[in-house]
């Protein structure tokens, strides 16, 4: 008799890739229970980072995560396929390959955009709510400052090149924000005049960012106002065509681009799913432990909503945000639940615990309230870079919080960073290789010199202070002899150094006392093999980077025990120059980090094995 469990969680947004996070950390020795993450897409989608792609500043693995090896070796079994219908009766899933059982069911397929029925904008706008939109909008504003760069027609012209945003939630501010930052460098690659192009943001309400008080909003609108973006308030649009917007007022706006952000409503199928819904939202409506309603009343005991796909009151008439805190949160209580359910406990109400809400406008300028705490500016900006760096390392550890580095400092291309250019300029390793073989040089020559002194044989010990002598960490016969390698390379050993320290620091002397003492002889061999070591790596640009940090550290130990002078700091500032990749320019690092990438690639992730070779595939 099987009794196992089976918990299937549809959709691999946030609240689906949280979800299936929390139950593999509850139930990862449980043999008992069975987890399935299904989702049409093998990767989960940043999707408060599409505008970065839209606008040109990242390339689209940015924003993808690949959830088939973010739940490698978990109990998370990751499908990707298209599910067209859910029997609640019989606890099934009908997609396109197989059918799926469940005895529990997480749902959160997501959200769409909401059009309202307003004429021709689903047919002739942009949305940007999937990273094919957001490749769509990219391409497309490319296309139009190519077109304009050859069209002669003023009023063709001005209409290629004006850009209409419509809605001012986070989504739209954002948008534009890129667009402010992209304009320059469009207009510099294809040679258009910069006063040709026009940005816009069309609201119909009355304030932009109506979930930010007054004040910051007023701070965003200032910031666009100065960057010489049109802000259109209480100007609904009633229209769209292809080549322009019309308000509510008669105003007609020619554009070719209408990029439209005026809000979201439940994907389509969950909508259609059977399910109560909120009216004018296409919302599934739930309970305070966010189980779904079938009819008045009544809910569906083991199926659960998270994410955009649920419409839960905490006040009256007003449904919780569709933010990304909601959709974990959500998953939170859905999981807890499901746990309370197996075990027979006590269910647990949903309660909301928002910590602030962050806008960028642009790479370099964005308004937060985070934790209470506004701010606005550099600021603002850095706080949301942490919170993506918070959310990412709970998702995929460290390589994703590098990944994330990668893409928005180290790799940026046209300064559209907080810290500008700074941090992604990069120059050739070529011009290190000649200092980096000099150093090693010089540590190797610097072992061999001890290796001839004597100081494998154990016979004088140099690392420790002799017994008696309590100002110095080197034998007073053997002080000169005890020059770190950076020293002897500038100055004579027989005269030796003026010490940067004239005795160790006490907290220093404790750790020699207690743990190098009493193996002085075993340890002072340590010292003459590292530096031959760091010597032969360094000359053959193998390891580099550890190579120049273990030179970082024998300086930093040789000052602290007072035998080295102010000329070992150079060797300190030369092994963080070495620590950039001098390795990979006429060096081993060349071919062994990228082959030693590969096996932790596998190791850590697993291995990138297509889509229909993990049991996907069907006899047609």
């Amino acid at each position: 008799m099987n009794n196992k469990k089976h918990i299937v969680i549809l959709g691999a947004g946030y609240g689906g890739v949280h979800a299936a996070k929390l139950l593999h950390k509850k139930y990862k020795k449980n043999d008992s229970v069975e987890i399935t993450l299904i989702d049409k897409n093998p990767y989960h989608t940043l999707m408060t980072e599409l505008h970065e792609i839209a606008g040109g500043r990242v390339e689209k693995d940015s924003v993808q995560v690949d959830i088939r090896r973010t739940f490698h070796k978990t109990k998370v079994n990751v499908v990707t396929d298209v599910v067209s219908e859910i029997d609640f009766k019989n606890n099934s899933l009908k997609a396109e390959l197989t059918d799926y059982n469940y005895d529990y069911l997480i749902l959160g397929t997501g959200s769409e955009p909401a059009y309202f029925g307003v004429k021709g904008v689903q047919e002739n706008a942009f949305s940007l709510w999937s990273l094919e939109d957001a490749i769509k909008i990219r391409e497309h504003i490319k296309t139009m400052f190519a077109k304009a760069s050859k069209e002669r027609n003023l009023k063709k012209r001005q209409a290629m090149l004006t850009f209409v945003v419509a809605g001012a939630g986070f989504t739209g501010i954002e948008m534009i924000g890129e667009l402010i930052d992209w304009k320059k460098k469009l207009c510099m690659d294809y040679n258009v005049a910069i006063e040709d192009v026009t940005l816009m943001v069309v609201e119909a309400r009355d304030t932009i960012l109506p979930i930010l008080d007054d004040k910051l909003a007023g701070k965003a609108e200032r910031y666009l106002n100065r960057k010489r973006v049109q802000v259109l308030k209480n100007a609904p649009i009633v229209e769209s065509t292809p080549t322009e917007v019309v308000l509510k007022d008669g105003t007609r706006i020619p554009t070719n681009t209408l990029i439209w952000t005026c809000g979201v409503q439940c994907c389509t199928f969950a909508a259609q799913s059977g399910l109560k819904v909120a009216k004018g939202s296409c919302r599934v409506i739930t309970n305070e432990f966010m189980q779904p309603s079938i009819e008045e009343n009544t809910f569906q005991d083991n199926v659960y909503v998270v994410g955009d796909n649920a419409y839960y009151e905490e006040t009256a008439g007003k449904g919780i945000p569709q933010i990304v805190e909601s959709a974990l949160q959500t998953a939170d209580t859905a999981v807890k639940n499901i746990v309370a359910d197996m075990e027979n406990k006590e269910k647990t109400a949903f309660k909301s615990n928002y910590h602030g809400f962050m806008v960028s406008i642009g790479s370099r300028y964005g308004v937060a309230n985070a934790g209470g705490i506004k701010s606005s500016g550099f600021f603002a900006i850095a706080m949301k870079h942490l919170i993506n760096m918070h959310y990412l390392l709970g998702v995929g550890g460290i390589y994703l919080v590098y990944k994330y580095l990668c893409h928005e400092f180290f790799h940026i291309k046209d300064k559209r960073s907080i810290m500008g250019g700074h941090l992604s300029a990069r120059s050739s390793t070529l011009f290190l290789v000649v200092f980096r073989m000099y150093v090693g040089v010089l540590w190797l020559i610097e072992g061999i010199t001890k290796v001839k002194d004597g100081w494998l044989t154990g016979d004088k010990i140099y690392i420790v202070k002799v017994a008696g002598d309590a100002a110095s960490s080197a034998s007073t016969t053997g002080a000169a002899e005890a020059v770190s390698s950076a020293s002897q390379g500038a100055a004579a050993a027989a005269a030796g150094p003026v010490p940067l320290l004239s005795q160790p620091p006490a907290f220093f002397t404790s750790i020699m006392d207690t743990f190098v003492a009493p193996y002085a002889g075993f340890f002072q061999a340590c010292v003459v093999l590292a530096e031959i070591a760091i010597g032969l790596a360094l000359i053959a640009g193998l390891f580099t980077f550890l190579a120049s940090l273990a030179s970082i550290f024998l300086c930093l130990n040789f000052i602290l025990s007072a035998m080295a002078g102010k000329e070992i700091l150079w060797y300190i500032f030369g092994g963080i120059a070495l620590m950039a990749g001098s390795g990979r320019a006429f060096g081993l690092d060349y071919y062994v980090m990228p082959w030693l990438g590969s096996l932790w690639d596998k190791f850590r992730r697993g291995k990138n094995t297509p889509i229909y070779a993990e049991g996907n595939s069907v006899n047609m």
